[in-house]
């Protein structure tokens, strides 16, 4: 796929945009102003891969917050800022290396530009971030919630900063309706070469949320737009970032440890494969080789049919097979096929204890 053009911007450390790899994000939903429980929270989202991450900041107390934040993490830090531009500015000054602006509630251009006038001093960039759910009222008049809107939106703050000479940031235009977001990062995408953060807002729980973000977000990737994302789920943060590295993963735009392949089973199966690829899943987790493993469920669906994935199983009546790049290198009993299984990708070095 040919990706969009989009010029370059840091944020911290982390290049987006032109030709980096798409940077995957998410956001704390933990009480900023609990320093021990927000940072720990970002260190499992570092372990997890997470590039970039946000934190809300509601008031005062959470933007001094940041300063100890800041020490205890080793990715850049974005603070999330609604309706006070002081907290913008606050929030720079403590550490943040990037600010995120919805247009719709900052309060105008004249409180805008104060806060780009000390992120500019500070080299910090910024994020324009629309959303369906707060936009202007004079567009909500005029076009009501949809792609128009939105894009109208974003255009009139990028031609604003434009006219400040301010360029350092990227631009989200997210709604929770699935085609209302695509249509908007659609059309604005074709406007300006500013590095786009894609995702669906508000996507929803594990299950419906992954699904909504997976049609979204992987709409747009496959089409060459976006050049960092969040996959917005309701729960645990850590699984915005795995759900994430799937769906670059699904489109070859990442390699971010193993790509699991299994079968959906069928009256041929002879053995728990749901679970017997749960646990596979489950012990190469923290692996971040570039390996492709399959688990099968019958010797019709093994060797053969996965014959490119590097390392698989094929479960059988009582045995199963172990196979690497498509040849046999075990029987083993049903039992110990897992065991035996991770024995082999130890010994190759894809797993370590």
């Amino acid at each position: 796929m040919i990706r969009r053009y989009s010029k370059e911007i840091n944020v911290g450390n982390v290049k987006i945009g032109a030709n980096n790899p798409v940077v995957v994000q998410s956001m704390t939903n933990t009480d900023t102003r609990d320093i021990e429980s927000t940072v720990r929270q970002i260190q499992n989202l570092e372990s997890a891969g997470c590039e970039i991450v946000r934190v809300a900041i509601p008031d005062n107390d959470a933007c001094q917050a940041l300063k100890q934040i800041k020490n205890q993490i080793k990715i850049p830090l974005i603070a999330d800022i609604h309706f006070d531009y002081k907290l913008a500015i606050e929030s720079i000054k403590n550490g943040a290396d990037c600010i995120r602006i919805n247009p719709g509630n900052i309060g105008g251009f004249e409180k805008l530009k104060k806060v780009v006038d000390v992120a500019r001093d500070f080299g910090v960039s910024i994020r324009i971030g629309v959303n369906s759910g707060s936009l202007e009222k004079d567009l909500l008049k005029n076009y009501g919630v949809s792609s128009n809107a939105i894009v109208m939106s974003a255009l009139r703050c990028v031609e604003f900063l434009e006219n400040i000479n301010f360029t350092n940031f990227k631009v989200s235009l997210k709604a929770s309706n699935v085609p209302l977001t695509i249509e908007s990062y659609r059309k604005f995408s074709r406007l300006t070469n500013y590095p786009l953060h894609i995702g669906v807002t508000e996507a929803g729980t594990i299950f419906s949320g992954t699904i909504k973000s997976a049609v979204g977000i992987g709409t747009l990737l496959s089409e060459g737009i976006g050049d960092t994302l969040r996959v917005s789920l309701t729960g645990d943060p850590v699984k915005e970032v795995e759900v994430a590295f799937e769906i670059l993963k699904s489109l070859e735009l990442r390699k971010a440890g193993p790509e699991f392949i299994s079968c959906p089973t069928c009256g041929r199966t002879e053995i728990d494969l749901e679970n017997l690829a749960l646990q596979v899943e489950e012990s190469l987790k923290f692996v971040k080789k570039d390996v492709t493993i399959a688990v099968m469920g019958c010797p019709v669906n093994g060797p053969g049919e996965a014959r490119e994935a590097d390392y698989g199983i094929a479960g059988g009546r009582g045995v199963g097979l172990i196979f690497k790049k498509g040849k046999i290198i075990k029987k083993v009993d049903n039992e110990h096929i897992l065991e035996e299984f991770l024995k082999v990708l130890k010994e190759d070095n894809i797993l370590t204890d």
